[in-house]
C-alpha cells in the first residue's frame, strides 16, 4: 500500500490599509469632529459597529467607528475606537484610544497627515504604526 501525499493550503491574508494610533481624553464624536476640520474631512458615525471576528469565526469584539469614503481620492477613511467593552481592537496597542485607518492611499502623506492631527486640541499624540507589523491587524477585514 502506497502513502496518501498530503497537501496543506495555507492561506496568507495582507493587511491593506495605513494605520495611524491616536492618543486623545475627548469622546468619538468630539475627536473626529476635530480631524474633520483640520483634515477636511466628513467622518460620520456608521450605524453598525465594526465585528472583530477570530480567524475561526468567532465574534472577538465590536467598535464603534465613523467612516468618511473620499470620492476625488477614491479612498476610505475610519476612525475607530481601540477599546470597547474591555477588548482591544488592537491589544497589541492598548495604550492607544483610536486608530485612524486609510485604505487605497496613493496620494497624502502619512507623515504630514500625522502632524497635521497633532494640531489638534483634542489630540494627546498620534503615531504612524506599520500595520502588517501588528499580528492582530490582520483580523480588520473590510468589505
Amino acid at each position: 500500500m502506497s502513502k496518501q501525499k498530503r497537501h496543506v493550503l495555507s492561506l496568507e491574508t495582507s493587511v491593506d490599509f495605513e494605520l495611524i494610533g491616536i492618543c486623545s481624553h475627548h469622546s468619538d464624536y468630539r475627536l473626529a469632529w476635530g480631524i474633520n476640520k483640520i483634515l477636511e474631512l466628513e467622518l460620520t458615525k456608521s450605524e453598525e459597529p465594526l465585528v472583530i471576528q477570530s480567524k475561526k469565526g468567532a465574534v472577538v469584539s465590536q467598535h464603534s467607528f465613523h467612516v468618511y469614503y473620499d470620492e476625488v481620492d477614491h479612498m476610505e477613511w475610519y476612525l475607530i475606537k481601540n477599546k470597547s467593552e474591555g477588548k482591544f481592537l488592537i491589544p497589541e496597542k492598548n495604550q492607544i484610544d483610536y486608530f485612524l485607518i486609510l485604505r487605497d492611499n496613493v496620494l497624502h502623506d502619512l507623515e504630514d497627515i500625522v502632524d497635521r492631527i497633532r494640531e489638534s486640541n483634542s489630540v494627546m499624540a498620534a503615531y504612524v504604526f506599520e500595520a502588517s507589523a501588528i499580528p492582530s491587524a490582520e483580523l480588520i477585514i473590510f468589505e
